[in-house]
């Protein structure tokens, strides 16, 4: 999953570089949008093809998983040939990037010089002496242009700008913005495995909801992610900008951390949906609103955020391609975490549970105080604000490291 599962920073990155400022904002909500779709056609496809007995024959099935992963399988193969055939290339100098082949060859190069401690590695630049006239070296300068040659082939390998610095690249900004978008995605994951978990486990420590009951729940958060993003976020986003809506995004998480293990139990009784249990209902439902709307919005606004710190389409793709390393690092060790600390601590009565919880909303209210240290104006849409006083606020300090 983590070789293969870049494509979020690449889609990012493309649509970073075939918009500008003035339509960005209309691109990157769909994103939310289509793994909203994801969210409801997957596991409904996936559990419905599911056939313990075959169907035509009536026998034990010996490969029940076989349907799900052959219509994944056809589904990405139709999906890579469509790509392959019909989307155009958004890197604007990607003609003068070297064939793989010799990427492969100059990859291996630069480990074995590298790891043999060679005398003079090609991938050390260093500066090119002036060419004198009567300069008898000139055998001697030609085979450091050729070094120069290799190292700055090396260095478009490995993702280096020669026209930016660190400090230029790596501002106050891009920093706190990788950062808080680690304990989001991290949060964001923690609350995913915790929900499923909290939902079925029995009283007192969870809710005692069926298989069903938890589906329907998370069907309801991918209707709403949906609803939100197409009719909703674009009109907030243009009132709030992308740093208020990033900053709204983690504190609802710290909400919907605080909610959730306050909601009512489900009744005993079997007799349909009673009071009780339409309230439960009611109380779920509301904390799911309020941690989809700020996952969905506060991710399409973190995706826009980072597409407008990158100085240049030179590093865009490096910079989304760090984003998404951190986002699976809180990916990878959100599940473990939270479904660690909730086993450790639903034996404790009365609200155990709600320990895990509050860990990561503590968690997610610290990225949402860190969220305040992004200030530049030059990451919001082209024209946002010109109307208003925001422009005289200390947002329009000016970022640096």
């Amino acid at each position: 999953m983590g070789v293969v599962n870049g494509n979020q920073g690449l889609v990012s990155t493309c649509l970073g570089e075939i918009t500008d400022r003035r339509n960005q904002s209309q691109a990157f909500t769909y994103l939310p949008v289509l793994y909203g779709i994801g969210g409801i056609t997957g596991p409904l496809l996936g559990g419905l093809l599911v056939f313990e007995t075959n169907p035509f024959t009536g026998n034990k099935n010996p490969y029940p998983y076989l349907a799900p992963n052959i219509v994944s399988a056809v589904i990405l193969l139709v999906d890579f040939v469509l790509t392959a055939i019909f989307l155009e290339e958004s890197l604007e100098d990607a003609d003068s990037l070297p064939k793989i082949g010799k990427k492969v060859r100059s990859l291996f190069a630069w480990l074995w010089q590298f790891t043999g401690n060679s005398r003079h590695p090609t991938y050390v630049e260093v500066p090119q002496e002036p060419i004198h006239p009567h300069n008898h070296r000139d055998s001697e300068t030609e085979g450091h242009d050729s070094d120069l040659d290799s190292a700055s082939e090396m260095s478009s390998i490995l993702g280096h700008s020669e026209e930016l610095s660190w400090d230029e690249i790596f501002t106050r900004d891009t920093l706190l913005l990788l950062l808080t978008y680690l304990i989001f995605a991290l949060c964001n994951v923690s609350f995913n495995s915790l929900f499923p978990i909290f939902a079925q486990a029995k009283p007192p420590a969870g809710r005692s909801l069926t298989p069903s009951e938890i589906g329907l729940a998370q069907g309801f958060a991918g209707i709403v992610t949906i609803i939100f993003q197409i009719c909703i976020f674009n009109r907030l986003r243009d009132k709030m900008g992308n740093r208020w809506s990033y900053r709204a995004g983690l504190f609802g998480f710290v909400v919907s951390f605080i909610l959730m293990p306050f909601i009512g139990y489900k009744s005993k009784s079997s007799e349909g949906l009673t009071g009780k249990s339409a309230i439960m209902a009611t109380e779920l439902c509301l904390v799911l609103l309020v941690k989809t709307i700020a996952s969905v919005g506060g991710l399409t606004s973190a995706l826009l955020l980072v597409t407008n710190s990158a100085p240049n389409h030179a590093v865009l793709g490096a910079l989304n391609g760090l984003a998404q390393t951190l986002s699976a690092a809180g990916r990878a060790v959100g599940p473990f975490l939270s479904g660690g600390l909730f086993s450790l601590t639903a034996k404790l009565q009365p609200k155990g549970e709600a320990v895990a919880f509050g860990v990561f909303g503590a968690v997610s209210f610290i990225g949402f105080i860190l969220s305040f240290g992004i200030r530049g104006r030059s990451l919001e849409a082209e024209g946002w604000g010109e109307d208003s006083d925001a422009g005289k606020s200390d947002d329009e300090e000016p970022s640096g490291v």
